[in-house]
């Protein structure tokens, strides 16, 4: 694997998920490698745009404050003075990321160093107007340095308020593509310059006419109050300049702005008009009458934003800048591009919505509520009725528009126009009834929930729909929860539910006199749906409901089949009954339903909740009923107890089917010295002697693949009580354990169980066993749920536990006979491929620390004596190998010297250095201290 490969996936890892990411890696060491990398020269230019994508997307994980914010951009810009000017995109992406740390961290905010220093090189970027200095292929440096000043003047408004005279005549002199950044960067500049002029109380024309012809340094602290987005009513709220002032500069930009407009992309022209359009309504001596020479090309445009813009403007503006014959010629036209053929189907449905919010000259109502404007009649409209053949959403729409359209038109054309409309939703429910598409299905439905919120009040039309509907749900009965959304939504949106009501009382009665052959199990669910929500409505009597199920129970074999499911639903019937305002009308016929459920039904599940309900219906009054059956806002039971409050406190049944919570901690891990683990391999003949040579490593790598070693660390404890507990917790049983890893580098630990922990006896030993992905320090959260003498059932958390680094060692996986002289040369084995491996994987370092000859003899017997290869005391070395699971090792070599003692660290995993690094420091420090680490 390439380094390049190693950075893609490291990169992903980090975008995907960055809090789980920085679990292992700090964020200063992984700023810090991303740094590194980005100097090393042997990297390539794409390697370098992948690691600064992280400063791009995330900027403010890895730079937390102002001061890591400015020293970070003081190392991207010595990357970007370094880079090859041939390495255009690389360059252009530097300066992205320079300009991003700098807003996002708030060195702009505070005026740091570096802001000042990298606002005036973009400055003296953008002023080799034509290329004249660096050449064409320097472009895009240019733009890219325009768009970055651009995104500091936003987040910073006013900063070039002060430059403004440079910026335009940079724009007069640029005559290449950059024109429209040039154009677009001063535009900007212009209009916050002016909005900050508003806040202040008395402007001159001195004032003023500075500000246009602004060419000094930056305006750091311009505007003490930060400026917010104008409004988009602007005639009502927009901030403007006191009348009188002498304009005509200003004018005379403005004009050449929007004459050199049309040579603007149609994004561009859209920013462009907008802030010259919010320029305009700030400075009173300027009449909107400057944008008449454009509003020609503008109502012909075919590009989306440009009309977005003109609708902008005469929502400003209104008459001051369009007359009636503009504001009917505009309508016109947003109605024909509605329906172009050649447009695709957002567009379309664009130019409806701007048909649906025009802004008027002079609005009828200026209610939020959703209202047609006044040109828009049938006969203007004619040509946008919805037809079966339009796709979903453009149906829709155009259902909508008409629907308003014909709400408010004269009789006569309202009449035909309904007419039509009901016509529509018929022909959908047909297509229903002979398609059963979910897309069909979805798209009629809400329709017809369009179509009943306009026109419910008309009841011939609403009976007509309400007998479609039921006609429809006795053919497809897995319609019924369409109808339950519909019924629903109607009545949430609606002051009067009666529609709702009589769909419902009308569905009801279909179900009712529907024949025994639809009455199947998979028909019954559907059914039994529709009949709770049935059951909900306080206005519909619920006699019939219950009949039919008593029938349905007596008359089949649903009792002696006993489906859990089918029981469920017909206990979910009875469930809303109870709650009915009308029970003691039907009171006789539920309880008869209910013991009959609770006697035959072959499902103890549902005989149970069956009986209990007959126990509520018989002992409570319907005003408690309700109130223990009542659900909270989220779904759950309003109130926890409310079920077990009915019975007798000594039944014990509450306190039987619910697990407590313990207040403390109930048990503990301690840890035992001994660690056993998974680190011999089964098969003794490994090293067969031979007279040829071999490959060790090949020899221990092939058998290590070949074999069934799990790669396990198992580390044992005692399980014992906390020294201070109940004395209800002195005898458990039934303890299960519960592991829940802190990090995702192990496998899944599984549960352990345990007969019983009493507090008199020995602590039993428990197994844990770990499967590392990834062999660091880890944490472990421990829960237990286990059972008391007095038949309650308990959760409690056990501290958490820790596993350090050291215990995730295991010795080399060899046979147990396998000789000493075959074990050093696996070691030398690995210690090569290691010192010759790929710098990505595998790493060599060096520890040093003074002690006497005793006490490294007793650190070595201590901590290295089951990991320890080969001993030499004539030269005073040591050979030590750690096996970390799944598959990495930890080589040290230690050597007794003059002044020091040396370990000699190689590892085929680099990333564990630093945690060898820190067990090396722990172990030695009763020695003396460390004196050098690499």
């Amino acid at each position: 694997m390439t380094v390049g490969d190693v950075w893609d996936q490291r990169i992903s890892a980090f975008l995907l998920s960055p809090s789980q990411f920085l679990v292992i890696v700090t964020p200063e060491s992984f700023l810090a490698e991303l740094l590194r990398e980005l100097r090393n020269d042997k990297a390539n230019d794409q390697l370098k745009i992948l690691l600064l994508s992280v400063l791009l997307e995330h900027p403010t994980i890895l730079c937390p404050s102002a001061t890591v914010g400015e020293e970070t951009a003081l190392e991207l810009l010595s990357v970007f003075t370094h880079t090859p000017q041939k390495s255009i995109s690389l360059k252009c992406n530097v300066m992205l990321a320079i300009t991003n740390v700098i807003i996002c961290t708030s060195c702009l905010a505070i005026c740091t160093k570096m802001a000042e220093d990298w606002l005036e090189l973009l400055f003296q970027t953008i002023q080799d107007t034509n290329d004249y200095r660096c050449g064409l292929t320097q472009q895009h440096i240019r733009a890219m340095a325009c768009e970055c000043l651009r995104e500091m003047e936003s987040c910073n408004p006013g900063l070039l308020s002060q430059k403004l005279e440079a910026l335009y005549t940079l724009k007069q002199q640029e005559t290449t593509l950059l024109h429209q950044s040039y154009c677009m960067l001063y535009t900007l500049g212009l209009k916050n310059a002016i909005q900050i002029l508003t806040n202040h109380k008395d402007v001159t024309d001195l004032e003023f006419k500075d500000v246009l012809g602004g060419n000094e340094g930056f305006a750091w602290k311009s505007c003490p109050v930060p400026l917010n987005l104008l409004p988009i009513n602007m005639m009502v709220q927009v901030p403007r300049l006191p009348p009188g002032l002498d304009c005509r500069e200003l004018k005379s930009i403005m004009s050449s702005l929007l004459e050199e407009s049309y040579l603007l992309t149609p994004i561009s022209q859209s920013a462009l008009l907008r802030e010259l359009v919010e320029i305009v309504a700030m400075v009173p001596g300027l009449s909107p009458a400057l944008f008449k020479s454009q509003l020609l090309r503008l109502f012909g445009t075919a590009e989306v934003e440009l009309m977005h813009t003109t609708l902008f403007m005469k929502d400003t503006f209104t008459d001051s800048l369009f007359t009636g014959e503009d504001e009917n010629f505009l309508l016109k036209r947003l109605v024909g591009m509605a329906q172009h053929p050649l447009l695709r189907i957002p567009e379309k449905l664009f130019y409806m919505d701007c048909i649906l919010h025009f802004p008027e000259n002079r609005p009828i109502s200026s209610s939020i509520e959703e209202s047609l404007p006044v040109l828009v009649t049938p006969r203007l409209a004619a040509s946008l009725l919805p037809t079966v053949f339009n796709d979903s959403a453009t149906m829709l729409c155009r259902l909508n528009l008409l629907c308003l359209v014909h709400l408010e038109a004269d009789e006569g054309e309202a009449d035909k126009g309904i007419g039509y409309l009901f016509d529509h939703v018929l022909a959908l429910i047909t297509i229903v009834d002979n398609d059963g598409s979910r897309e069909v299905v979805v798209t009629s439905f809400r329709a017809l929930f369009i179509f009943l919120m306009h026109f419910n009040g008309i009841e011939d039309l609403s009976e007509k729909l309400i007998n479609k509907l039921c006609d429809l749900y006795s053919r497809h009965c897995h319609l019924a929860p369409n109808l339950i959304g519909l019924a629903d939504r109607i009545q949430e949106c609606l002051d009067d539910p009666i529609w709702s009501v009589k769909l419902l009382r009308g569905l009801q009665k279909c179900i009712m006199e529907m024949p025994p052959s639809q009455l199947t199990i998979h028909n019954l669910s559907w059914h039994l749906k529709l009949l709770r929500r049935v059951a909900k409505e306080g206005q519909i009597t619920q006699r019939n409901t219950i009949y039919l199920l008593l029938n349905l129970l007596i008359n089949s074999n649903l009792c002696e089949r006993g489906n859990w499911q089918v029981g469920n639903a017909v206990l979910a019937v009875c469930r809303n009954l109870l709650q009915h305002p009308s029970i003691d009308q039907v009171f006789i016929e539920l309880a008869d339903l209910l013991q009959y459920i609770s006697v035959h039904y072959d499902d103890t599940d549902i005989k149970d909740h069956a009986r209990f309900y007959y126990t509520l219906l018989t002992n409570l009054s319907w005003e408690k009923l309700t109130g223990v059956l009542a659900k909270g806002p989220d779904g759950g039971r309003a109130k926890e107890r409310s079920h077990s409050a009915i019975m007798a406190e000594s039944e014990g049944i509450a306190n039987n089917l619910t697990i407590h919570k313990t207040e403390r901690h109930v048990l503990r891990f301690i840890k035992m010295q001994e660690k056993a683990s998974k680190s011999t391999l089964a098969n003794s003949d490994l090293f067969e002697t031979s007279g040829e040579s071999k490959n060790w490593l090949e020899v221990y790598q092939g058998q290590f693949q070949m074999s069934d070693f799990g790669s396990e660390v198992t580390l044992r404890y005692n399980l014992a009580h906390v020294q201070e507990t109940d004395p209800l917790f002195d005898k458990i049983f039934t303890v299960c354990l519960h592991f829940e890893p802190k990090d995702s580098n192990y496998a899944k630990v599984s549960d352990i169980h345990m007969p019983c922990i009493i507090r008199d006896r020995n602590p039993p030993e428990v197994s844990v066993k770990l499967k590392p992905f990834q062999p660091y320090p880890t944490t472990l959260h421990v829960s237990a749920i286990f059972t008391t003498q007095d038949g309650r059932s308990w959760h409690s958390q056990l501290p958490d536990v820790s596993v350090s680094f050291p215990e995730i060692f295991l010795p080399l996986p060899l046979p147990l006979n396998t000789p000493r002289t075959c074990k050093e040369e696996v070691f030398d084995c690995i210690w090569k491929a290691t010192a010759s491996g790929s710098p990505d994987k595998s790493a060599i370092s060096l520890f040093c620390f003074k002690t006497g000859d005793e006490s490294l003899a007793d650190l070595i017997k201590t901590h290295f004596e089951g990991y320890l290869i080969t001993e030499q005391q004539s030269e005073r070395s040591w050979k030590v190998l750690f096996f970390l699971p799944p598959m990495f090792h930890i080589l040290l070599m230690i050597r007794q010297a003059e002044d020091a003692v040396q370990v000699s660290i190689a590892t085929d995993n680099w990333k564990l250095l630093p945690f060898v690094n820190s067990y090396l420091q722990n172990i030695t420090e009763h020695c003396s201290t460390a004196i050098a680490d690499a």
